[in-house]
């Protein structure tokens, strides 16, 4: 069987996924080749596949990413609407991601509330160190400058860390690309906004800080 190529050198978030997506809903290929053009794209694809039940071998090529993606002959895959993430995917199995009382934080700054940003930042880590020592919520999105929370010199990696035994920590590729801090992520997953949306329209309440 042929295998299908895609391109997706060039496109926004989350626009590799939902190719991604729509090509595996269709289902007409037992494997598929999705290239990209960048690390934030590379890992959402990859972890999406992963998360519908196929493999992903991954080879970079004249600064792309080659995703060869292949479904298990024979075996029964959830279809990928239904497709969830894996244990150590999603705080280390600790996360009950479909729990209708889970509370979903999306957050898009690293400073808590407008006036001074360094009583903003006192702020914020007062938020996280109350976060880690009550219920954990069922997620933290985190968008634009919040992206720094997750950073390996925040000053609230030490909470975030503990919070992540058993929230999951969506931390937005684009965001990460747009400020060049992605080697400096130290905790959470690369996500997309295909992602961050269903949890912001889930079940859960969310809280917007930002």
């Amino acid at each position: 069987m042929s295998t299908k190529v895609i391109d997706c050198r060039g496109m926004a978030c989350p626009g590799p996924v939902l190719v991604t997506k729509k090509a595996l809903e269709e289902g007409l290929q037992q494997e598929m080749l999705i290239i990209v053009d960048n690390a934030a794209a590379r890992e959402n694809v990859s972890r999406f596949a992963r998360n519908a039940g196929c493999s992903v071998k991954v080879e970079e090529k004249e600064g792309c990413y080659h995703l060869s993606i292949a479904r298990a002959a024979g075996e029964t895959r959830p279809t990928v609407a239904e497709a969830r993430p894996t244990a150590a995917e999603t705080a280390n199995g600790a996360c009950d991601c479909e729990a209708p009382d889970g509370i979903v934080y999306f957050i898009t700054t690293n400073t808590l509330g407008q006036g001074s940003p360094d009583l903003g930042e006192v702020l914020m880590k007062s938020l996280m160190v109350t976060l880690a020592e009550q219920k954990p919520p069922r997620a933290l999105c985190l968008l634009n400058t919040g992206v720094f929370l997750a950073l390996e010199d925040s000053p609230v990696i030490e909470q975030l860390k503990k919070l992540s035994a058993a929230t999951e920590i969506l931390v937005c590729g684009t965001c990460l690309n747009y400020y060049k801090v992605k080697e400096k992520m130290a905790v959470g997953v690369v996500s997309n906004m295909l992602e961050i949306n269903s949890r912001l329209t889930g079940p859960g309440k969310v809280i917007t800080v930002g």
